[in-house]
């Protein structure tokens, strides 16, 4: 899928591609965020399957909340929020400001 390539898969659930992640990294393998590598600054993501729930289904514990954004300047470039699988305490990524990213 070509990056910011969106594929409608059945109603409301989607297939996304072209996101890049800043302060951490998607583990392919695990399913969850880990640790950057040395010199990754904005590893590009593999493409996600977007499940839309509602809010009384939707699924919180060992989930963070990952915010996207267009650009790597936070703020005026907010789009929405991911819930991403981690192990680890979510604070700990939102101590290290890890945001996945429209554009590297």
């Amino acid at each position: 899928i070509p990056h910011h390539d969106i594929r409608v898969s059945s109603g409301i659930n989607a297939e996304y591609g072209g996101l890049f992640m800043e302060g951490a990294r998607w583990d392919s393998q695990s399913g969850m965020i880990a640790d950057s590598r040395l010199k990754e600054l904005t590893p590009a993501c593999p493409v996600m399957f977007v499940k839309a729930t509602t809010v009384d289904r939707q699924e919180t514990k060992n989930m963070y909340e990952c915010p996207v954004y267009k650009t790597k300047e936070r703020g005026p470039t907010f789009v929405w929020t991911f819930n991403l699988k981690t192990k680890e305490k979510p604070e700990k990524w939102a101590i290290a400001g890890v945001a996945l990213l429209l554009s590297a």
